[in-house]
């Protein structure tokens, strides 16, 4: 039985930053069906939507990051465009070759662009925007990862940051186990959808973090189905 009193690091498939070719392919439309189906997108444009509202925007840059095959930035910005906002999108991934399934799955019209970076690295450090978001993404990092680095988002954010990511439960554990054993194509998926569920987040934990990450403006919502909707103000 999975202890599901605290987080587990281990690796995900995803995690490997060379894997590449139809099983990333096959993973990243899973992931989009997944999120579309159980409502997770929501959570993300929700957040946006409150950020912007809070500041006002009637423009803004956005750099979502782990933006997988880019399904996410695709409806931020068919929101944006419904909002009459004008948008300036990124998307971020370290794997080189999620990125390209990306720029694929997206057409020039859209106006969204991909880059392959790390986020750790002095690059990234050195670019600011005014909303960052991350969807399933921040349960790939140790929680002392997490408290660096929003304290650098803290900085890097004009408005504020979003997290869309999973409540470690055990009903989700075993709902998404059997869901993508019934369904998926992708071992990827059937592999990494339970596991991600054991690396995810309890809310005293994300209180945890971002209190020691020294965020003071926040607010944590439990959004359908098992998802924490946190909201950072940095300004």
């Amino acid at each position: 039985m999975p202890d599901f009193s605290k987080r587990s690091y281990d690796d995900e498939l995803m995690d490997d930053l060379n894997c590449s070719g139809e099983v990333v392919h096959q993973t990243l439309k899973e992931l989009e069906t997944i999120n579309t189906l159980l409502g997770g997108n929501h959570v993300t444009l929700d957040g946006i939507a409150k950020l912007a509202r809070h500041a006002q925007l009637k423009t803004f840059s956005l750099a979502d990051l782990g933006c997988g095959g880019g399904d996410i930035l695709r409806l931020i910005r068919k929101w944006a465009v419904k909002k009459n906002i004008k948008a300036q999108l990124l998307g971020v991934d370290a794997n080189p070759n999620i990125v390209r399934e990306a720029q694929l799955s997206t057409s020039a019209a859209e106006d969204i662009a991909f880059e392959s970076i790390n986020i750790f690295s002095s690059e990234f450090k050195s670019r600011t925007f005014d909303i960052v978001t991350g969807t399933l993404f921040f349960h790939h990092f140790t929680n002392e990862q997490l408290i660096d680095f929003f304290r650098q988002l803290s900085s890097q954010a004009r408005v504020g940051f979003v997290i869309n990511d999973i409540h470690r439960h055990w009903f989700a554990y075993h709902s998404i186990r059997l869901l993508t054993k019934g369904f998926s194509k992708s071992p990827m998926v059937q592999h990494d959808a339970p596991l991600s569920v054991m690396r995810a987040f309890s809310k005293p934990e994300l209180v945890e973090i971002m209190q020691r990450a020294g965020i003071t403006k926040y607010s944590i919502r439990w959004m359908w189905a098992f998802r924490w909707q946190v909201i950072a103000y940095t300004h």
